[in-house]
């Protein structure tokens, strides 16, 4: 029984060490309801839209929300990310949150009186998605002045695993309401998410701000961020393989109605369950990766979860059957989760502190706008392509990409030995 007792220790201690410091578990809860709300919106969103609209164009106004709660992490966060280096990172975090806990609450009054109409969604999408897109920079530059510098790789998975794992926690929490009280539920719980995420926010006590020229003006600074990482060669070798990779494999949130209904006949329940497959695979792929120590393990995880990450969509797309397309939802969850955890942790393992909200943001308006372009895109193509064809062409497309970035020096030796200790010596 002690053996067993100090294996359990053990394990926690490697897989949770940054959960011992007290801010970090503040914010990590925090993330944990605020990624939750933004999840069960995109589900329930989506099924209210698709419901609502015309049969030949459905999946086309899925794209168009979907679109506007995703696109202002290009048009919001060079400025949030700006932000995130003028003020303290925990007043801009505290504001969003705010925003988004007023935002929910008006859209699930609408939906309950049944007043709700599509351009509505659009709008709160919009207002939704600017929000957090500036709370993300401020809590990513966050964590790394929440814990030591040895336990950055543990925090910044434990926090990926948060984001990640919310889509299996926000649809599985509406996912009962879906199926008895109607979907206006959904809205008011992920009211009641924010609710939580906003007082976490109060009660986070370690301050931290960037490092901005105040003689120079706002579009000098915001520049610095796309300087550092367009100059710095890793980086941008990193930021273009995320732009293919989120815009091939990871859009597929305006796919999902279309898939469920007309591949597995299983509505808007089923569309919850798939992204509760999704987010569980996440989950369980980033909370393992907050237990890798080895940079050489880091570097060849890397290169072939972006494979599987190629893989996984195909598998979902000859899906006839719940049982293999939830099969396939969680291989694409763990795999493309797997893959964003190592890439961000790489970025934040090599900027100095001073720009990491510009260049959080700069990150977010490649992950950003990629997602929410393609979404768009995707949505319209499916009404006449179908779901499946753009899975399995997307996945294809990004194999053929990972395959072809072995010739950057960069990307090349990252896969075979990780980061070396001169990159990391630059966030010290």
């Amino acid at each position: 029984m002690a053996s067993i007792t100090e294996l359990g220790l053990e394990t926690a201690k490697r897989y949770g060490t940054a959960l011992s410091h007290s801010d970090f578990r503040t914010l990590w809860t925090a993330n944990i309801f605020a990624g939750a709300a933004a999840w069960a919106l995109i589900v329930s969103r989506g099924w209210l839209v698709f419901d609502m609209s015309d049969g030949a164009t459905a999946s086309l106004w899925v794209g168009v929300v979907t679109f506007a709660a995703m696109i202002p992490r290009v048009l919001v966060t060079p400025f949030s990310g700006y932000l995130s280096d003028r003020f303290d990172r925990r007043v801009v975090l505290r504001s969003m949150f705010g925003i988004n806990l007023v935002n929910n609450l008006v859209l699930a009054v609408l939906v309950s009186t049944g007043n709700i109409e599509i351009w509505h969604l659009v709008v709160l999408s919009l207002v939704n998605g600017s929000a957090r897109a500036s709370q993300m920079p401020a809590a990513q530059a966050l964590i790394p002045n929440l814990v030591p510098r040895h336990t950055l790789m543990n925090a910044i998975a434990l926090n990926q695993a948060t984001m990640q794992g919310s889509r299996l926690l926000g649809p599985a929490a509406i996912l009962p309401l879906m199926l008895t009280t109607g979907i206006e539920g959904a809205f008011f719980l992920c009211t009641a998410f924010y609710a939580v995420s906003l007082v976490q926010g109060f009660r986070l006590r370690t301050e931290s701000t960037g490092k901005v020229d105040r003689q120079r003006g706002l579009a000098s600074n915001l520049a610095e961020g796309f300087i550092y990482c367009y100059k710095t060669p890793h980086l941008r070798a990193l930021i273009y393989l995320t732009l293919l990779h989120c815009g091939l494999t990871m859009s597929y949130e305006s796919l999902l109605p279309i898939l469920s209904q007309q591949r597995l006949g299983a509505e808007g329940a089923g569309v919850a369950t798939l992204m509760m497959a999704v987010g569980a695979g996440a989950m369980l792929s980033s909370v393992a990766l907050a237990g890798v120590r080895s940079e050489l393990t880091r570097g060849r995880t890397f290169f072939y979860m972006g494979i599987l990450s190629g893989v996984a969509p195909a598998i979902l797309a000859v899906s006839t059957t719940m049982p293999m397309a939830l099969l396939g939802a969680a291989l694409l969850g763990a795999s493309t989760a797997g893959f964003m955890t190592l890439i961000h942790t790489m970025i934040q393992s090599t900027i100095p502190d001073g720009i990491r909200g510009r260049i959080a943001g700069v990150y977010s308006i490649h992950v950003g706008g990629t997602m929410a372009i393609l979404n768009l895109a995707n949505g319209g193509l499916a009404d006449f392509t179908g779901a499946p064809l753009i899975f399995i062409v997307g996945g294809v497309i990004f194999i053929i990409a990972m395959a072809a970035s072995l010739k950057s020096f960069s990307l090349r030796k990252i896969y075979t030995a990780g980061l070396s200790p001169q990159l990391q010596a630059v966030a010290d």
